[in-house]
């Protein structure tokens, strides 16, 4: 395995979404001073037919030359971005999504396409995006959007851990691209009523929007001191937290958010706002994991 310790991991699999990924994690790499290393996996089990027949060598054979070449045209284009860019490749025989977690350990960010060369017709977001963001142990970023968007850089705030892990990293990206930050606070989901005794439904569980503003002002304060210079724009709202992000997503450059937030369930990788984002985002996502 090519030591990737502190550098941004791009996966490429030939897909168009991956490519679109691997410019933008180019350019952030750039931005960054940081290596980019290109990886490519080969699922093992792809190698056989049914009843466990092995692929042809030939067939086999053909297969790493596309995946060779798919690797070498990622490498282009990360140069393409910057000249002086440090890119390094590793093409490996193992499952994707373990070995991009085990990278995750290591790494700075890993950057993804949304889909794939082997998502399904109808799935907005390939299986292995959604695997990494759940059990990655860095940042993972889903690069949505055809480009990357002009606009603060956004991020949900709900009190959690997560979140206060996730504005330290919205911070740090607002301050390098030099743009504001939108610090989203809503607090109302319905949905949540339906999961709980009927008799709940009728009491007013919610507090007020003052205790709502509190919130966020006190997730806010320790971060606006480390960073002065980047202004900050609060958004106290009482709707759904994954309604309010996806309409930002529409004008943000990148939108940050915890993998899970104070409303998630025990045992939950993903919470509902961050799987929402993962599928339907218009611009690239960042999801911060504990």
């Amino acid at each position: 395995m090519t030591d990737s310790a502190g550098a941004i991991v791009a996966g490429v699999d030939g897909s168009e979404s991956a490519l679109r990924a691997v410019t933008w994690a180019a350019a952030e790499a750039s931005a960054r001073k940081l290596r980019l290393h290109l990886v490519s996996c080969f699922d093992p089990a792809l190698g056989y037919y049914g009843a466990g027949l092995p692929m042809p060598q030939e067939a086999f054979d053909a297969v790493e030359k596309l995946a060779e070449d798919r690797l070498a045209e990622a490498a282009e284009i990360a140069r393409d971005v910057d000249g002086d860019l440090v890119a390094t490749t590793e093409r490996v025989r193992v499952s994707p999504v373990p070995f991009l977690i085990e990278l995750s350990r290591v790494a700075r960010m890993i950057v993804l396409g949304p889909t794939g060369r082997g998502g399904f017709g109808g799935m907005m977001t390939g299986s292995t995006a959604v695997a990494v963001v759940a059990h990655s142990e860095c940042p993972v970023v889903i690069v949505r959007g055809d480009e990357p968007a002009s606009g603060p850089v956004v991020v949900g705030v709900d009190g959690s851990p997560t979140s206060v892990k996730a504005l330290g990293a919205a911070f740090e990206e607002a301050c390098r691209r030099e743009v504001p930050l939108v610090a989203v606070h809503a607090w109302s989901d319905y949905e949540y009523v339906t999961a709980v005794p009927v008799e709940y439904a009728v009491l007013d569980l919610e507090p007020a929007e003052e205790e709502q503003a509190r919130v966020l002002a006190e997730s806010l304060a320790g971060w606006q001191e480390k960073y002065p210079d980047v202004p900050v724009e609060r958004v106290v709202v009482k709707d759904r937290p994954r309604h309010q992000l996806l309409d930002w997503s529409a004008k943000a450059q990148l939108v940050v958010v915890g993998s899970r937030g104070r409303g998630g369930f025990q045992g939950l990788l993903l919470g509902s706002t961050s799987q929402a984002l993962v599928h339907r985002a218009q611009c690239p996502v960042m999801v911060v994991r504990p």
